[in-house]
């Protein structure tokens, strides 16, 4: 097994938790487990336990929807869609204000 298969399953139990609270304690034990093999993306995993974990504050039957990414990965479909229409744009900031307006209309 690869060392990214291995940490990959191991993460994963982070979120197989039932509660904020126990996944909070399965970061705590696989930082511990893994931070001699792999310190630098422990430091990351640690500083962004909150960022990670913040799904769970809500109840748990949106956290499927919470964790998504369709709602990103449509909005970069328009984006991109629109870009296409247009076609060559003169400058950088045209492409800004494009993309500005989209992401303003999405708000």
């Amino acid at each position: 097994m690869s060392s990214q298969m291995m940490v990959s399953a191991i993460v994963r139990t982070i979120f197989a938790q039932p509660t904020q609270a126990a996944a909070k304690q399965q970061l705590s034990l696989v930082v511990r487990q893994l931070e001699e093999r792999f310190p630098k993306a422990m430091e990351v995993l640690k500083q962004a336990e909150e960022d990670v974990l913040a799904y769970m504050a809500f109840p748990r039957e949106h956290w499927k929807q919470n964790c998504s990414t369709n709602p990103l990965e449509r909005l970069n479909r328009e984006i991109c869609r629109r870009i296409e229409v247009v076609g060559n744009f003169p400058n950088r900031d045209a492409v800004i204000r494009l993309v500005g307006d989209i992401l303003q209309e999405q708000h």
